[in-house]
C-alpha cells in the first residue's frame, strides 16, 4: 500500500535525521536519503522541492517536537527552580530522543548554507534562554540565587550546560543516560548559584 504524502515526509525526515545522527548533516545527501528509504532522487523530490526545504522541514519537526516538550513539562509547575530543571530535562529528553541535534546546530548545513534552518534555530533556542532567564530571575526574587549574578548570563550558563553535556552524549559512546548525566550537572551547577548566608 502506498504512503500518504504526510506520512511519507514524515518518513523523510525522521531518516534525514536517524542519518545526520549517523554520519553527521553535513554528509545527508538527498541520493542516500531517497536509497534509504526506497525511493528514487525524484520521488523524493516530489515531496521536498530542494535540499533546503528538506532541511526546512526537519528544523520545523525538531522546533516543534522541543516546543510540545517544554509546554508539557513546564505544565502545573509554578516553582522557579523547579521550571528550571524541567524545562531542562525536557530539552535533554529531546536530544536523547533525536542525537542529530547537537550536530545540526554545528553543521555547516546549519551555519553557512541555510538560513532557514539557522534562523529556526536561533528562533527556537532564543524561546529556551528567555524562559530560563524569566524563571531565574523569578528565583533570584526569592532570595535563592546571589542577586550579583545576571539572569541572562546564568541563562546562557545553563544553556551552555545543556549543549555541551548533549554534545559529549552524541559523540560518545552512549552507555550512560543523557538525561541522568544532564541533570545532575545542573543540580550542581544551581548549588553553586544558591544564595548562602555563609559566604
Amino acid at each position: 500500500m502506498r504512503k500518504s504524502a504526510g506520512l511519507r515526509k514524515a518518513e523523510i525526515v525522521s531518516t534525514v535525521l536517524e542519518m545526520a545522527d549517523q554520519i553527521g548533516p553535513d554528509r545527508v545527501t538527498t541520493n542516500a536519503v531517497a536509497k534509504q528509504i526506497g525511493l528514487t532522487q525524484a520521488a523524493l523530490f516530489r515531496h521536498f522541492p530542494s535540499k533546503a526545504e528538506l532541511w526546512g522541514a526537519v528544523a520545523e519537526h525538531v522546533t516543534d517536537t522541543l516546543a510540545t516538550a517544554w509546554e508539557a513539562a513546564l505544565e502545573d509547575v509554578s516553582d522557579p527552580l523547579e521550571r528550571v530543571r524541567a524545562l531542562v530535562a525536557a530539552q535533554l529528553g529531546v536530544i536523547a530522543r533525536t542525537p542529530a541535534i547537537p550536530m545540526l546546530l554545528f553543521s555547516r548545513e546549519l551555519t553557512t548554507e541555510n538560513e532557514v534552518l539557522r534562523g529556526a534555530f536561533r528562533e527556537r533556542l532564543g524561546v529556551f534562554h528567555e524562559t530560563l532567564a524569566a524563571d531565574l530571575a523569578a528565583a533570584q526574587s526569592q532570595g535563592r540565587i546571589a542577586a550579583d549574578l545576571r539572569p541572562r548570563d546564568i541563562a546562557y550558563l545553563l544553556s551552555s550546560l545543556v549543549q555541551g553535556a548533549a554534545i559529549r552524549w552524541a559523540l560518545g559512546p552512549r552507555t550512560t543516560s543523557m538525561e541522568e548525566t544532564g541533570l545532575a550537572l545542573l543540580d550542581v551547577q544551581l548549588r553553586l548559584l544558591e544564595c548562602r548566608k555563609d559566604r
